[in-house]
């Protein structure tokens, strides 16, 4: 990956928001916050952040290459690239589908992805991440959050975080440019979250326990209920069930929040 533009930014509303806006050609930029006002996640959820405290950043780029039912590859590449560069701190990190970062039953980290086509080709992504750094008190009702101060015990300049994910994410992106889908599916199947054995989830017709059958190329989970039925559910269309037995690993702080 060329080396990207950086522009830093003391609050904006979105990060993503302002690369929507941007006008410039570089092939890869980068704008990285000390704060966002709305912040948002999958779905438009709120994203909550303290001023200083955590890494906020979203990555433009231009993957014209990548066919559009392929898509997928980049989140999943990006994901793997955040858990590469954020287990210089810690283990235990999985990937929750579509792209979180996980430690144990907590949520470390979350991607909004924006995808812009244009004659059935990917014009560009805005890939929008949030990183809970040094955040010590979550607010909001959000079950599982977990910073990385609460799993190491210090704080972590969030600087030296970024320069982490960017060196992982541009070895991954040369890998999605070279084609190399299959090795990227590979090493994102090896490190879901809930990989293997049954789990609660729920959908709109209510609660249910499965296993995890896979990611499609396209992007879609498919789960395998007690039934033996096979499922398949688009972002938003499925939710994982956390419960108090998932939520027992101690952390530092223990308050609800989401990211």
């Amino acid at each position: 990956m060329e080396h990207p533009k950086i522009i830093y930014l003391d609050e904006i509303d979105s990060t993503n928001r302002f690369l929507h806006d941007y006008a410039g050609v570089e092939p890869v930029v980068v704008a990285t916050a000390h704060h966002q006002t709305a912040g948002r996640g999958q779905g438009g959820n709120h994203w909550e952040d303290r001023a200083d405290a955590n890494l906020l950043f979203s990555i433009l780029i231009r993957p014209e290459m990548v066919p559009v039912d392929r898509q997928f590859v980049v989140a999943m590449a990006d994901a793997l690239a955040l858990r590469e560069a954020l287990a210089a701190y810690t283990d235990d990190l999985l990937l929750k589908w579509p792209n979180d970062i996980y430690w144990h039953h907590h949520k470390l980290s979350g991607t909004l992805i924006e995808t812009a086509l244009s004659g059935g080709r990917l014009r560009r992504m805005i890939i929008g991440t949030g990183i809970n750094i040094n955040q010590h008190h979550f607010c909001s009702d959000a079950p599982n959050p977990v910073s990385l101060c609460q799993i190491v015990g210090h704080e972590v300049p969030v600087s030296e975080v970024l320069d982490r994910v960017l060196v992982a994410f541009g070895r991954y992106y040369d890998r999605v440019v070279g084609g190399d889908y299959e090795s990227i599916s590979h090493e994102y199947h090896a490190a879901l979250y809930r990989r293997s054995g049954l789990w609660p989830y729920h959908d709109s017709g209510g609660c249910f326990r499965a296993i995890t059958v896979g990611v499609l190329p396209d992007g879609h989970l498919q789960l395998r209920d007690t039934d033996g039925r096979l499922r398949q559910y688009g972002f938003r269309e499925v939710s994982f069930v956390l419960d108090d037995n998932n939520n027992n690993h101690q952390i530092n702080d223990n308050d609800n929040g989401k990211i």
